[in-house]
């Protein structure tokens, strides 16, 4: 009885126990870890996802318009 109601003690006082944080090595340092984003419509589309033609915006926001479309449930049920 004794040993388990120590042993719950040890646990519970590492528990409350404070330990420094540091910044280690795998820490990135801020400005020097963004890398530079390309626009949406200039990616290749999905296998199975929508099509649009790549490098072309108009084609790929009118994709974005029919999935936009397609989520509204009015237009969806009462079609």
């Amino acid at each position: 009885m004794r040993t388990l109601a120590l042993a719950v003690l040890v646990v519970f006082a590492a528990g409350c126990m404070e330990v420094e944080q540091t910044a280690g090595a795998s820490a990135k340092t801020p400005g020097q870890t963004v890398k530079r984003d390309t626009a949406a419509w200039t990616n290749e589309p999905l296998a199975n996802g929508p099509k649009w033609n790549t490098g072309d915006r108009t084609s790929w926001e009118e994709q974005i318009k029919k999935r936009q479309l397609a989520q509204s449930e009015d237009r969806r049920i009462y079609q």
